[in-house]
């Protein structure tokens, strides 16, 4: 998997400073790159490690910066650049093609020519695969399960029935989708299954990391739009609707038949409660709780930033005699202003 550094400049549109010629065999991070990787500057902070990296090549964003190193690409997003990179040196992780002997493979499934199906996989009836999916080890598909062209399941993920998965999509090991909503009606003290008749829909180009869940829809489909990217651990609850290319991070929980739009950023453990509409553009800081809905884009925040404890203790008091804190603010406004009308007459 080697690389000139001119080949890879080509890659990303950039520009070499240096030999053209170098060699690169992995990318790797500027504090502990070798003279065989490439590495990357985005963040400002880390500038003062061009000065000691041992990397062959940098990409970075301009010339001025380039000359801090032997060797270079230059280009407009060295973020951007990295990821379109990290693609080429992506090892080979699957040690078999075709059909695996011990796939159980109901009759009635309809799978492309150059469909990969890996070990122990269970595939339901009337499931369709289109052409270049890779289907993990121990994954189970059950029936009329529909998967589009080159996405890719890893061991161990389970889909629902009827459930629905776009092009492209990456699918991390131990996701379930399509389980039932938490849906029950209260019954003289017990609770009364409400089935879950509807399914879920994910759009082209998502990807789920590792343990996540998304709920199957009470009627209609919980959807998940077009180029979304979902970390792992996430819970996804029934009839969600989340729109395009819209992130979230680790240990996120969504409650039911909210609705989140285009190009959002949840950050990680956020709580959201059900029933709720938030726009598009919305970035919600790590361990906000979101009670009611957002009709503004912008960023969002909630809870309390870590301090030492001591003043965390206090200003936690504090906050528990806000209520009484108020009324004496109150009743000293009140008397203030009964001076000044006293004041005021003479």
């Amino acid at each position: 998997m080697s690389h000139t550094l001119g080949q890879l400049a080509d890659r990303v549109q950039g520009e070499v400073k240096g030999r053209a010629d170098l060699v690169i065999k992995r990318l790797g991070t500027l504090e502990n790159a070798t003279h065989e990787e490439l590495s990357f500057l985005a963040n400002p902070k880390y500038e003062q490690q061009l000065f000691s990296t041992s990397a062959g090549a940098v990409l970075v964003k301009t010339h001025a910066l380039a000359q801090l190193v032997d060797n270079a690409i230059i280009v407009a997003n060295p973020y951007l650049a990295f990821a379109h990179l990290s693609r080429l040196y992506e090892p080979v992780t699957q040690c078999w093609t075709g059909i695996h002997h011990s796939a159980v493979i109901s009759h009635t499934a309809v799978l492309a020519d150059n469909v990969i199906i890996g070990p122990n996989v269970v595939i339901d009836e009337d499931v369709v695969i289109d052409e270049g999916t890779v289907i993990g080890a121990g994954c189970v598909l059950g029936r009329g399960v529909k998967i589009g062209k080159r996405t890719r399941l890893y061991p161990n993920v389970t889909l629902y029935h009827d459930v629905i998965i776009g092009s492209d999509c990456i699918i991390h090991s131990q996701v379930v989708i399509g389980a039932d909503g938490f849906g029950f009606a209260p019954n003289n003290g017990r609770w009364e299954k409400i089935n879950q008749l509807g399914s879920v829909e994910l759009c082209d180009h998502v990807e789920i990391g590792a343990s996540s869940t998304i709920d199957r829809g009470a009627i209609e489909n919980t959807h998940i739009g077009y180029g979304v990217k979902i970390d792992n651990q996430v819970q996804i609850a029934h009839n969600v609707v989340i729109g395009d290319n819209t992130a979230i991070a680790s240990s996120t929980a969504i409650a039911g038949s909210t609705k989140i739009g285009s190009n959002c950023t949840i950050s990680g453990c956020v709580g959201i409660a059900g029933h709720l509409t938030i726009t598009d553009q919305v970035h919600v800081t790590g361990m906000s709780m979101i009670s009611h809905s957002i009709p503004d884009s912008g960023s969002y925040s909630s809870g309390m930033g870590m301090e030492p404890t001591s003043k965390w203790r206090r200003t936690v008091a504090r906050v528990r005699r806000i209520d009484e804190m108020a009324k004496q603010f109150l009743q000293l406004k009140q008397q203030v202003n009964k001076l000044l009308e006293k004041v005021d007459t003479k």
